[in-house]
C-alpha cells in the first residue's frame, strides 16, 4: 500500500513537471542543438568563411580559425548549461550578447530538410529533394528549388 502511494506521487510529480511546459521544452531542445555544435561545426565554418570574405585569406585561416574555435566551445558550453538546467527558470536564451539564440550556419549554406522517407512522402516516386550530405561538394540535389 505504501509503495503504491509513492508510485502515484512520483507519477503525479512527473505529470506536473512534464505536461504543458513550453519553456523547459524549448530550453532543452535549444540545449541539445547547442551541445551538438562541436560535431556540426557551423560556428567554426562560418567564422572562417566570414574572416576570409571580409579580411582576406590570411585573416580567414588565422583569426577566423581562432574565433571559430572560441565560438564553438562557447556554444557547446552554453548547450551543456541549458541541458542541465532545463527544468529551472529562466527559460530564455543564455549568452545572447556573444552568441545568437539559434545555431548559425555558414553563409554559403541554407539549411533544408534531409532527403529521407520521413520528410519526403513522394520518395518512391523519385520526386523528393533535399541535402543528402551537405558537407560533401556536389551532393546538393534538389528538384523543386525556388
Amino acid at each position: 500500500m505504501r509503495n503504491s502511494h509513492i508510485l502515484l506521487g512520483t507519477l503525479a510529480l512527473v505529470a506536473v513537471i512534464g505536461v504543458g511546459c513550453a519553456g523547459p521544452e524549448q530550453k532543452l531542445g535549444r540545449g541539445f542543438g547547442n551541445v551538438t555544435e562541436i560535431v556540426r561545426a557551423g560556428e567554426f565554418q562560418r567564422s572562417v568563411e566570414q574572416g576570409g570574405t571580409f579580411g582576406g585569406t590570411d585573416v580567414g585561416t588565422t583569426t577566423g580559425f581562432v574565433r571559430g574555435v572560441n565560438r564553438t566551445v562557447a556554444r557547446t558550453a552554453v548547450g551543456v548549461y541549458e541541458v542541465v538546467t532545463f527544468p529551472l527558470p529562466p527559460y530564455g536564451p543564455v549568452a545572447t550578447d556573444y552568441l545568437t539564440p539559434k545555431p548559425l550556419y555558414p553563409d554559403g549554406y541554407r539549411p533544408r530538410q534531409s532527403a529521407s522517407p520521413i520528410f519526403a512522402t513522394d520518395h518512391y516516386l523519385g520526386f523528393s529533394g533535399g541535402d543528402v550530405a551537405p558537407w560533401f561538394p556536389g551532393s546538393r540535389f534538389r528538384i523543386f528549388d525556388n
